[in-house]
């Protein structure tokens, strides 16, 4: 029997049935862009052979001005056929199933030429849109409709029309982005109507045996959002004009509330979408911080929803399903939902991939094959490079030993896990050290390999990290003075009065750590508290009346960094609004601009840009010194000096705060070439 019953239970939808109840949600990665289909129809071909039950591409445009930005790929013109017939015939070919998701962007297209209801600027695009006319509305509508239809002559087996997040359709929904005064705007009736128009549309276009997704936002969580009543009367009437499934979408992008990302709980939309089970007929799909088949299980077991959508679970794993499936769910790459190489990529103009699987988007040309001959190869260093390369080595066939001076794998790692709203990186070192195991990794803790021990290997890889920087700041031996390190170890006391000197990723962390009692990414009701989430039956959009009401602080840090900038602004793309947000909550101080003059018995002094030129005292019972890092690279260079040729990856190679994402990459990429 399964160990996930109601996870492998099939779904039928009458003219066709799925195989299990996970979804593989839509994700935009870049590669239709490319131009290159055989790269596009691998990711999913892959993903297929993983046996999810169903996938849903990133959004295609059904025209130039509905794309997200321009040149952005789509489905609106004949010869776009057969690009995406290579996609569909490859996935069927590896016994899966793929639904195309149709998206206007709306007024969130960058572009100049974008369209909305109502001409008002969203907060996220510099581009004011026009407001469309009954003969622009017809287009919009047509468009989607035919778009809809070519996917099906493409060979998808379905469409999603994306309806949530803030997109095209959703802007009709809410006063918030229609200000319309005619027959789409005005009561609900009249500003639902044209999301329902694509519906009956896209049905009559595509027949009735065709998936027809409908992505409904659920919560939108921004002012003058939809009521839950409104929420279930288009749901309700997204049925009866055709829709086959209702899957879940939280939060608009513009929302100042995160929905996605590591700090938030695990499932922590779910509730959202059982309000609505008994309210249509059609199957129901929950979405957001859904990342192991144990949660997957209890959401259906729960009557959450009918299906499970996880996104970047599987550009973590892309065998997620089949591995849980066969009882191997230890083996599963987990998501750690930190956005670094995917989302924060998408946002940037990046093709996409994962932080711990940097074969996503990359299948084609990042392929890891047996070697060819088999080598011995020592790794030095457990932190997250070294651990990649050693299982990547001994997967291919290596005989792989990894040494670390410590007891215990992970490296840094293992000082990220202790922060609050990162206790996915728990999971992640767990993993690890599950594949050590697998894949018949020699591991060797608490052993610092000399010179002389490596000698016998035919390959050495140093990745020994890297040691915290020496700011040279004047009286920085006194005994308030602390290493990030000996914090986040747990390993000294901490005063109620903190500066902390560096405001990059590691200050950040170091604040978060030091300013949070009790982690709300473990309790979902103070998480919704901390971020004023309400329930949308009682508060419109979700947005509880009072605003977000965080804990208090637990001591009163002062966060400092020398460049004469805001503090934070180099923090991930789609995640460092929140680490900003979260702090400035708590009451810490950010300032740039500072130099750091001494330390004294009663705090740091410094002189600060702003105040022309002036000294002053920042009282301080402790002060944490979280002012870079420097490569360690000893061992490499005794080995270069004997003549040895080791190979430098990691923080020892490029010390640039804890880049994990490059860690990764670098040491699956090396050992894929040995």
């Amino acid at each position: 029997m399964s160990d996930y019953p109601h996870m492998f239970t099939p779904l039928d939808l009458g003219f066709t049935s799925l195989p299990n109840r996970v979804l593989m949600g839509s994700m935009h990665t870049g590669l239709e862009e490319t131009g290159d289909w055989n790269r596009v129809a691998e990711f999913y071909a892959e993903r297929a052979r993983g046996g999810v039950g169903l996938m849903v591409t990133g959004g295609m445009a059904p025209n130039p001005e509905g794309g997200v930005f321009p040149g952005a790929a789509g489905l609106y013109t004949p010869q776009d056929i057969a690009n995406h017939r290579v996609v569909t015939d490859r996935v069927h070919d590896a016994g899966g199933k793929i639904a195309m998701q149709v998206l206007h962007a709306g007024r969130y297209a960058y572009s100049p030429h974008c369209v909305a209801p109502s001409a008002i600027k969203s907060p996220i695009s510099p581009f004011p849109p026009s407001e469309l006319d009954e003969a622009g509305i017809e287009k919009q509508i047509s468009d989607i409709a035919t778009a809809a239809s070519r996917a099906r002559d493409a060979g998808y087996d379905g469409v999603e029309i994306m309806g949530s997040e803030g997109y095209f359709l959703n802007q009709f929904l809410v006063t918030h982005t229609n200000r319309r005064t005619d027959r789409w705007g005005g009561t609900y009736e009249n500003r639902m109507r044209l999301p329902l128009e694509v519906m009956a549309r896209v049905r009559a276009s595509v027949g009735s045996d065709f998936i027809v997704i409908y992505r409904l936002s659920m919560i939108d969580l921004i002012p003058n959002g939809s009521t839950w009543e409104e929420v279930v009367t288009l749901a309700r009437a997204m049925e009866a004009a055709g829709a086959s499934i209702l899957n879940t979408g939280i939060g608009w992008h513009e929302a100042r509330i995160p929905t996605i990302a590591t700090s938030v709980p695990r499932r922590a939309f779910t509730w959202v979408t059982k309000k609505l089970m008994g309210e249509v007929s059609i199957p129901v799909i929950t979405s957001n911080r859904i990342n192991t088949p144990e949660v997957a299980e209890q959401v259906l077991a729960e009557g959450c929803a009918d299906m499970v959508s996880m996104a970047r679970p599987f550009l973590a794993d892309p065998h997620f399903v089949a591995k849980a499936a066969k009882g191997k769910s230890a083996t599963i790459a987990p998501c750690i939902a930190c956005n670094q190489a995917c989302l924060d990529h998408t946002f940037s103009g990046k093709l996409t991939s994962c932080l711990v699987n940097p074969r996503a988007c990359h299948e084609t040309e990042l392929e890891i094959t047996p070697a060819l001959s088999r080598k011995t190869v020592a790794v030095i260093g457990a932190g997250p490079a070294g651990l990649s390369a050693a299982i990547t080595a001994a997967q291919r066939g290596h005989a792989t030993t990894l040494f670390d001076k410590s007891d215990k794998i992970g490296g840094q790692l293992n000082m990220a896990r202790r922060v609050p709203g990162k206790e996915e990186f728990d999971g992640l070192v767990e993993w690890f050290a599950t594949m050590v195991d697998e894949s018949g990794v020699d591991l060797r803790l608490g052993t610092r390999p000399t010179v002389a021990d490596l000698a016998s290997f035919d390959e050495v890889i140093i990745a020994t990290g890297v040691t915290p920087r020496d700011p040279a700041i004047a009286g920085q031996e006194h005994p308030s003075v602390l290493s990030y390190i000996e914090v986040l170890a747990g390993n000294a006391p901490v005063g109620d009065n903190v500066v902390i000197i560096g405001a990059g990723g590691i200050g950040f962390d170091v604040a978060e750590y030091l300013v949070t009692d009790d982690s709300p990414t473990e309790d979902l009701d103070a998480w919704k508290s901390e971020w004023g989430v309400a329930d949308p039956a009682t508060a419109r959009g979700g947005l509880s009346p009072n605003g977000p009401q965080p804990e208090a602080p637990v001591r009163q840090i002062t966060l400092l960094q020398r460049k004469p900038e805001k503090p934070g602004r180099h923090l991930g793309k789609t995640t460092g609004w929140i680490h900003r947000a979260s702090l400035r909550a708590k009451g810490v101080k950010m300032m740039g601009g500072v130099r750091y003059d001494a330390i004294e018995e009663d705090g740091l002094r410094v002189t600060l840009e702003e105040g022309r030129g002036e000294s002053r005292l920042l009282p301080a019972d402790s002060i944490i010194l979280c002012a870079g890092q420097l490569s360690e690279r000893s061992l490499a260079d005794e080995l270069l000096a004997e003549g040895r040729q080791p190979h430098v990856i990691g923080g020892a190679d490029v010390a640039a705060e804890l880049d994990a994402k490059r860690a990764i990459n670098q040491g699956v990429r090396l050992a894929s070439s040995l």
